[in-house]
């Protein structure tokens, strides 16, 4: 099941280098991806997908248009086109990253370290966090953290392990300790959105952005956080950070519905017109493979969370993969955007394919995605 799904996830990707050219796919309408030209936070996603996809196959033409966004990073960067904010990691770490770990590239690793110090300036210091949205002492957002920024840590602890510079280690190390503590409930669940005081650093209060409520679960957050505490135990062997992402992990597997798929949010009714969110189930299914690399054969969690990861993915498989279609441009349908804002609510996401694929990889080949070496 697993090789035949990434089989049609590389065709599809053949098919959508031709369509999409230099430009770079992000969600879509009406069945067909809208293109930008770099300019997205979810960009770094395509280029992820073309470097699986020439892993997979050893096929040139997947390296050079791999490659060719790398070179398109580099204009961002130097360019510093829609950088102003946390999601560097998701741009670079599936990018130029990707092509250091493949090829030992070294202009693509002295980008990633470019990459890595323009996410440190979003570091403050009074609120000991990564600010995930506006210019500092932005009156709404200059002290507010969001769970899906764990995901862009790894760039900065691996810049750490490249540097020996103990900056880059430290702010990531502090801002998922600041992530543990607020955005993370008693209950297991989580807040999408946490606010502190930009002045004292004092926590104020935890909300959404794109969930159902303030007090709701967001299931992609959720999954954000599986993934991204798994992540920052690897790097740290912190136990802490394990035994959050295996609570959160839990948290998610106990509210699979009937097909394995989850809902937008946990905690939004239930009718026969409440949206899915595919990526979801695809990124929690990723983050629980990579707490399953950690965990021993005899742990007590073990065979419950390898059943969920299985069940995640072979019901995106059979339920909600593009197999049957081969002209579709994404991989897994129903993913949602923003819900609660009406953006793509029911549509292929970049994301979604890209952490699809990286789980189908793990399964298949033993793969561990791009975010570590």
């Amino acid at each position: 099941m697993w090789k035949a799904a990434i089989e049609d996830a590389v065709a599809k990707t053949r098919v959508n280098m031709e369509r999409f050219g230099d430009r770079f796919p992000h969600v879509s309408k009406d069945d067909q991806y809208l293109l930008n030209d770099n300019t997205d936070w979810t960009d770094g996603f395509w280029s992820g997908i073309l470097w699986l996809c020439y892993e997979y196959t050893g096929e040139r033409e997947f390296r050079d248009a791999a490659a060719r966004t790398v070179d398109s990073f580099r204009r961002r960067l130097e360019r510093h086109i829609s950088l102003d904010h946390h999601d560097i990691g998701f741009l670079y770490s599936l990018s130029s990253k990707a092509q250091w770990m493949i090829e030992k590239d070294e202009a693509a690793k002295a980008l990633t370290l470019q990459a890595a110090d323009t996410l440190m300036k979003r570091w403050r210091t009074k609120t000991q966090i990564l600010q995930a949205w506006g210019p500092e002492g932005d009156e709404h957002n200059g002290g507010r953290i969001i769970i899906d920024c764990l995901m862009n840590l790894p760039l900065l602890y691996w810049a750490y392990g490249q540097t020996g510079e103990k900056k880059y280690y430290d702010a990531a190390v502090k801002h998922a300790e600041q992530s543990r503590r607020f955005l993370v409930r008693g209950d297991d669940s989580s807040y999408h959105t946490f606010y502190f005081d930009q002045q004292t650093g004092e926590a104020l209060k935890g909300g959404t952005h794109q969930g159902y409520a303030n007090g709701s679960t967001w299931t992609r957050g959720q999954a954000w956080g599986i993934y991204g505490f798994a992540l920052s135990y690897h790097y740290t062997n912190d136990p802490l950070f394990l035994e959050t992402a295996i609570r959160l992990a839990k948290y998610f597997l106990e509210r699979l519905p009937e097909d394995d798929v989850v809902y937008w949010d946990f905690d939004a009714p239930v009718t026969p017109e409440t949206k899915r969110d595919s990526s979801a189930s695809a990124i929690a299914a990723c983050g629980i493979l990579q707490i399953l690399s950690h965990l021993p054969e005899a742990n007590a969690d073990r065979n419950w969370l390898e059943e969920g990861a299985h069940r995640s993915l072979k019901g995106l498989v059979q339920s909600y993969s593009t197999m049957s279609k081969p002209d579709a441009q994404g991989f897994i349908e129903r993913g949602s955007y923003s819900v609660r804002g009406g953006n793509a609510p029911d549509d292929y996401m970049i994301w979604g394919d890209y952490y699809y694929l990286e789980a189908l990889m793990r399964l298949e080949k033993g793969h561990k995605g791009y975010w570590y070496e």
